[in-house]
């Protein structure tokens, strides 16, 4: 039997599995390919960039590992994303930090930074029909040494991350236009203390000016959507983060910013599913960043297990596939980086195919009703229907390997093209 064969004998089989529930698993794959998530790109250079100022990262960020083959310029790491994107199911959206401009021989400070640096990434983008995203990078710079940038009590330094930070909002507006899809602009800043602080109050009324005057002048929202992240804790900040959840919920309502909710910001043991509809009950779009946390914010491979399967359940049941703009945030240095994007994006695709398939309005029903035995029993009923052979068919439908043959592609790209990096 040939694959294509196998392929579509079980998919009918599941397709009459789930039919019995009255889920329709056609309508669940045509709705899936509408779902874009967006391909962090410095898993593939270990949030190196291409400054190549000489500083070593900073701002709580800590990449570890030395796997072989890490791009090292803006076109070695677009043809790694190829390599990537040609695995994954569906069409998607890349996010880039704003120290991946490439300037060519020219130094260019981060607050002078225009959208002619990045239209490398631009035009190859619209060739893709690829949506971008992007972020300022408060982080590994001589300015941010201290751990301060948007709250730094020095008016020099915060006036440059502020100067820096509107720059990325030009640039963010020039890729929405280019492109044809809003551009998701996301500020996270490290700024916070190692040590139990004396004044919470000034360094928040710091950053709340800061952000005044960072999102002082109107954009287009069909071109840019301003996004606010923040954190529980970091390296170098474990007591005290300035731009905690709480400062960035209130600040995202009070001034019509997207929340960023990132799945390793929080308590190790406090998951980040809750929150979505919380959040959403007041504000009409959120930014949603996919991690896995092992034992802190440590921005492990994006694997299927049971927090993203509740994560993609509460984006898809509540029909908020719409309102959340989902993007990839990690950087694993011990394995094949492309393999890592892979793994991910395919993941996290696999955990919204299985809310797809949940016979919701059967679930709701019994919950309606009181009846909360029947709800227990169908949802653990479910967890053992064929979603593998669905995903197959998908995989199929988009033209992308299934099963374990991507693994395979990728390292032939390995052998080929990695190992010759040196």
């Amino acid at each position: 039997m040939s694959a294509d064969v196998k392929i579509d004998a079980q998919y009918s089989h599941a397709r009459e599995q789930y039919g019995v529930l009255g889920v329709d698993t056609d309508v669940a794959l045509r709705k899936l390919a509408t779902i874009a998530i967006s391909l962090h790109c410095w898993q593939g250079d270990d949030v190196t960039g291409f400054e190549n100022t000489g500083e070593s990262l900073g701002g709580g960020i800590a990449v570890t590992g030395n796997y072989p083959g890490k791009a090292r310029t803006g076109d070695e790491l677009r043809s790694d994303l190829e390599m990537a994107l040609a695995m994954i199911p569906g069409r998607h959206r890349l996010n880039l930090h704003a120290l991946y401009a490439e300037t060519g021989s020219k130094k260019v400070a981060r607050d002078e930074l225009l959208p002619e640096h990045f239209s490398r990434w631009i035009a190859w983008a619209k060739e893709r029909k690829l949506g971008l995203d992007f972020n300022p990078s408060c982080f590994s710079h001589p300015l941010a040494n201290d751990g301060f940038t948007l709250t730094s009590r020095d008016d020099a330094k915060r006036q440059f991350w502020i100067r820096h930070a509107i720059a990325c909002r030009h640039i963010g507006a020039a890729m929405g236009a280019a492109t044809g899809s809003p551009c998701v602009t996301n500020v996270w800043i490290p700024d916070g203390m190692k040590d139990t602080p004396a004044d919470r109050r000034g360094m928040r009324e710091i950053l709340s000016e800061s952000l005044d005057a960072v999102f002082a002048e109107k954009i287009d929202k069909r071109l840019n959507l301003d996004a606010v992240e923040g954190k529980l804790f970091g390296i170098g900040s474990e007591s005290f983060v300035v731009g905690s959840h709480e400062f960035y919920y209130g600040y995202a309502l009070r001034k019509d910013k997207l929340l960023c909710l990132d799945a390793g910001h929080y308590h190790p043991t406090e998951s980040i599913t809750d929150k979505i509809s919380a959040v959403l009950a007041h504000l009409p779009e959120i930014l949603l960043h996919v991690s896995r946390g092992v034992r802190w914010d440590s921005d492990h491979v994006v694997t299927l297990d049971d927090d993203l399967l509740a994560i993609a359940r509460e984006i898809v049941v509540n029909d908020y596939t719409g309102r959340v703009h989902i993007g990839l945030d990690y950087f694993d240095a011990s394995i094949n980086r492309i393999a890592a994007w892979v793994v991910g994006t395919r993941a996290m695709l696999k955990a919204l195919l299985a809310a797809l398939l949940e016979p919701t309005e059967r679930l709701r029903g019994f919950e309606a009703s009181g009846d909360f035995t029947s709800r227990l029993v169908l949802q653990e009923e479910i967890k053992l229907l064929p979603l593998g052979a669905v995903w197959d068919m998908y995989c199929a439908q988009e033209g992308t390997p299934a099963g374990v043959e991507w693994w395979n592609k990728v390292r032939t790209y390995e052998k080929d093209i990695l190992s010759q990096r040196k």
